[in-house]
């Protein structure tokens, strides 16, 4: 129920709304016997209009099925109430509807075919200027339709860059915990071979002083050099804890590549024995799961995306699924194609299919 509000208070949305009663407030002046099947007509096409509003894109068959059945309500309403002079501004709401669904071309060919269609139905109503009334109404879709048209761009470019700055900020936490394994390293390094060494030396040194019959027994002697073997075993200890590799961070980049989408929410599960070291397999792992993201959001209708990763049988599993809605027979585009191929440079493999509810479900696998 709340989705379904969300949707219906969109500006676009509430704008179509506000227009159709406007225009059930004008029938007030059409002809009393005409005004019980005016308002059905009116009634039928703000339902359809409604519907159209509330199904997911991933809905086409019956998406097309909606718009192709608005017309013949706008235009028997027309036919009823044409001196009224309001109806015809239904083929304004459905022209704009359909540059949300269709492509330019498309919906410019059915704007003109409805157009003609008006055209005549004002001709045999004995209209005494329909070419003129339907040039101007044409005006007024031409202008609806280029609103809707740079709407609908400026949305697509603000997802587009909202999903380049949550892989921006993916990556670069990859790329800050890579760098804070090499330091941690380098540390590592400089601990062991120069500190190490010299605690190594001192304490031979004092081992061969305390042989001296002269300090043999000295408390002192004996005291630093039990000291310098503890401080070398610390040493060692510590160097061993940098050098635990404890992977990269894959938690906090996926969930930074998830931020900019509003649907689907992403459920993370990452296995505690889950040790990624190689920034190539912690890129493709997020490339995965952002190609997964983007089609769940796109394609499929999905509310929610689940990611799985784990080890087994001495491989990386990577498990994706969501709830949406995919064909019998899944697609592979580009998208996918470029899945295959990051996967195929780490001779990992891809399985596609469908889930039991008619998700779909991707499981990549790469070497441990």
């Amino acid at each position: 129920m709340r989705q379904m509000l969300k949707v219906l208070l969109q500006p676009l949305t509430v704008a179509g709304l506000l227009t159709i009663l406007t225009v059930g407030h004008s029938l007030r002046f059409a002809p009393s016997a005409d005004r019980p099947l005016a308002g059905m007509l009116l009634a039928a096409f703000l339902l359809l209009f409604a519907v159209l509003q509330m199904l997911p894109d991933t809905r086409r068959r019956t998406r097309n099925a909606t718009l192709l059945a608005m017309p013949p309500f706008a235009l028997a309403l027309n036919a009823l109430s044409f001196q009224v002079g309001a109806s015809q501004v239904l083929l304004v709401i459905w022209v704009a509807c359909t540059f949300t669904a269709w492509t330019p071309r498309v919906a410019i060919g059915a704007a003109l075919l409805v157009n003609a269609l008006f055209y005549l139905l004002l001709f045999r109503a004995g209209f005494e200027d329909p070419l003129s009334m339907v040039l101007i109404n044409m005006g007024f879709q031409s202008l609806a339709a280029i609103c809707v048209h740079y709407a609908r761009s400026a949305e697509d470019s603000r997802d587009a860059l909202a999903r380049v700055n949550a892989d921006l900020l993916a990556t670069r936490a990859l790329l800050d915990d890579s760098a804070r394994d090499a330091e941690r390293l380098r540390v590592a390094r400089e601990l062991h071979d120069v500190a190490g060494h010299k605690l190594t030396a001192m304490r031979l040194n004092l081992r061969a002083l305390a042989a001296e019959p002269a300090l043999a027994g000295h408390p002192q002697v004996a005291l630093a050099e039990r000291l310098s073997a503890e401080l070398l075993a610390d040493i060692r200890q510590v160097v061993q804890s940098l050098r635990d590799d404890r992977g990269l961070d894959l938690a906090t980049a996926l969930r930074a590549l998830a931020v900019p989408f509003p649907r689907p929410a992403l459920r993370l599960a990452i296995a505690p024995d889950v040790r990624v070291t190689d920034p190539a397999v912690a890129e493709t792992v997020l490339r995965l799961a952002q190609e997964a993201l983007t089609n769940a959001a796109r394609h499929a209708g999905a509310g929610q995306v689940w990611l799985h990763i784990d080890n087994g049988e001495g491989q990386l599993r990577v498990d994706i699924h969501d709830d949406g809605q995919c064909g019998e027979r899944v697609c592979e585009g580009n998208g996918i194609a470029g899945m295959r191929e990051r996967l195929a440079t780490l001779r990992g493999t891809l399985d596609i299919g469908r889930t039991a509810a008619g998700g779909m479900r991707l499981q990549a696998r790469l070497p441990g």
